[in-house]
């Protein structure tokens, strides 16, 4: 007799990420005595340091952000109920063009054999029913998002495990609405790692050019979704989530929004669906589908 218990892994590449995309599943499942287990690739130093200084100004020490922010991801994770964290802790990449890109002990210069190879033994070790991490172009392009879908699904590869493996994205309809909402509160900051959804309504950050941008599509048609969880009963654990990250608060344009709103536009979270045993039917509500 199997005792083991279901287990959810979600594989993302920086502090704040498990939040914003899976917030509601983890606090959902956790909730229902589900093992929740989160792997968090990067170190986050390229976020903002202390006083908000940006990466690359004067006074900006990544490994002093990446401190922070582990104490962060920590917190996040209790107000989420993660059963389990682990982090790789490659450097952080930056945005897609920094410098930072080429360092080599950065994440995107890690040969993906190698961090998959890691990856690998984690999935033995938790063996889970469902994985979830990025789509190829990491839903909006950012380097380490990219790498961390490289390294998730050469990682399943290299076992014999046979989980639902889940990519997050959003529906276009809902990306309307965030362009709404970001006119509503009258930002025209630029994204972050923190704000993927950003990259719909203007610039997926400020080094992109109006040409790198057009090429950057985000999300998918309503009816290409093959998966809806309404979450919204957690959506106020998701918003307490994000706000522990609070290191990268000028990053987080949800934070600016209150709970109702925040509840509104974040309390489904959506996925796609890439590899399935169950035969589950599509469209549906559950990561597990099929499972229980």
């Amino acid at each position: 007799m199997n005792d083991r218990p279901l287990t959810l892994m979600a594989v993302h590449a920086h502090p704040d990420d498990e939040a914003t995309g899976t917030g509601g599943v983890l606090a959902q499942y956790a909730a229902e005595g589900i093992r929740t287990v989160l792997v968090t690739c990067t170190d986050g130093g390229c976020g903002d340091g202390p006083g908000g200084v940006k990466p690359g100004d004067p006074g900006h020490d990544p490994a002093a952000v990446a401190l922070i922010r582990r104490q962060e991801l920590k917190a996040s994770c209790e107000i989420l109920n993660v059963s389990h964290l682990e982090t790789l802790d490659y450097a952080d990449s930056g945005m897609m063009g920094w410098p930072t890109n080429d360092a080599p002990e950065s994440f995107w210069q890690t040969p993906v054999e190698v961090g998959a190879a890691r990856l690998a033994e984690l999935l033995h070790r938790y063996q889970p029913d469902v994985v979830v991490t990025y789509d190829e172009n990491g839903f909006y392009g950012h380097p380490d998002h990219i790498q961390t879908h490289r390294i998730t699904m050469a990682a399943l590869a290299m076992t014999t495990l046979t989980p639902k493996v889940y990519w997050t994205t959003a529906p276009h309809s809902m990306m309307r609405r965030f362009e709404q909402a970001i006119r509503e509160f009258g930002t025209d900051e630029p994204a972050s790692d923190a704000t993927p959804t950003a990259g719909a309504a203007e610039t997926v950050d400020d080094t992109a050019t109006a040409e790198d941008t057009a090429t950057v599509e985000i999300g998918l048609p309503d009816e290409e979704i093959t998966t809806w969880v309404d979450t919204t009963a957690f959506a106020g654990q998701k918003l307490d989530a994000l706000a522990a990250h609070a290191s990268q608060g000028d990053n987080i344009f949800f934070l600016r929004m209150g709970k109702e709103r925040f509840t509104d536009l974040m309390g489904v979270e959506t996925f796609l669906r890439v590899r399935d045993t169950t035969g589950a039917a599509t469209p549906e509500n559950d990561l597990f589908a099929g499972l229980r």
